[in-house]
């Protein structure tokens, strides 16, 4: 695999790729994105993340200059070019260049980059392991302040919240809302088992909507596990027999102690190891092919 990315209509390798200082997403984080998967040849349910994309855009008003079928053609042309067959996809517009003036009437025109490289998140036996985890004191942004269904370039907020993680000598962390309530990691969804019952904070929390969460939802229902989104404190997350998280780059990873309680028996649970081994099952079939049938490189 070669890193290789796609700057407003051109492939190039990544240490070519350069963009204006004038550019707002640069500036001021004008801008949206989206994370996205690649396995086996197949990039990880693609039209979700696209339709995320168009509706992060829309809600700023963001006019990206691609239908979303161009746009899919844009990212298998530069997975393509960069012969990726198993990586991670990094989607942007940005408002594009402009002055140094807030106001994005001053940039005609968004501009589109589709990174697509490697990705690791976390050490490999920390999925064995599970993560210890500590509560951030920085609150999520509320929703009345930006709607987080919006996945903006502008993530201050979370790392804030990552420099405290990274201060405490830990990986990740859980982010409350102005309420106290519990709402997602600083890049990642939050989930518990309680009584056999599989929990998520619902939307209005203050949380994104991952994809990697909805296809856990969809495969625990398949399982026959009840499923609820639910409002819950950090005295939920102790109690719990189980917690894990989800995300595009960490997929599914236990949680096994936070702020120093010990979660569940202190090792990955037996409903989380579950739902690893179908998600890694249902990446390995689902996603759209990177090359047509039959075509060199095709995987299958």
């Amino acid at each position: 695999m070669r890193p290789m990315v796609y700057l407003d209509g051109r492939i190039v390798p990544a240490g070519e790729a350069m963009v204006s200082v004038y550019d707002h997403g640069l500036l001021y984080g004008d801008g949206v994105f989206e994370g996205i998967r690649v396995y086996h040849g197949r990039v990880f349910r693609l039209e979700q993340h696209i339709r995320r994309l168009y509706r992060s855009a829309r809600a700023i008003m963001l006019d990206i200059p691609l239908t979303p079928s161009e746009l899919i053609d844009a990212t298998l042309a530069t997975l393509r070019a960069g012969e990726c067959t198993d990586g991670y996809i990094r989607l942007i517009v940005t408002r594009g260049v402009g002055d140094l003036g807030l106001d994005p009437g001053k940039c005609p025109k968004a501009s589109i980059i589709i990174i697509c490289d490697g990705i690791s998140l976390y050490p490999a036996e920390l999925y064995e392991r599970g993560l210890e985890v500590i509560t951030c004191a920085t609150r999520r942004t509320p929703p009345t302040s930006l709607d987080p269904s919006v996945k903006s370039l502008n993530y201050l907020n979370n790392i804030l919240a990552k420099i405290e993680v990274k201060r405490a000598g830990l990986l990740e962390g859980i982010m409350l809302n102005s309420e106290g309530y519990v709402a997602e990691a600083t890049g990642d969804n939050v989930f518990v088992v309680s009584e056999g019952q599989l929990l998520t904070p619902p939307t209005h929390c203050g949380i994104l909507v991952g994809v990697t969460r909805d296809a856990v939802m969809e495969l625990a229902r398949r399982e026959g596990i009840e499923v609820q989104e639910r409002v819950l404190t950090p005295v939920d997350l102790y109690a719990a027999d189980e917690c894990f998280l989800t995300g595009t780059a960490a997929e599914v990873i236990a949680v096994v102690k936070i702020d120093g309680r010990v979660i569940g028996d202190g090792a990955p649970g037996p409903v989380t190891k579950r739902l690893r081994v179908a998600f890694h099952a249902l990446t390995e079939t689902e996603g759209v092919p990177i090359y047509p049938e039959g075509a060199a490189g095709s995987s299958g």
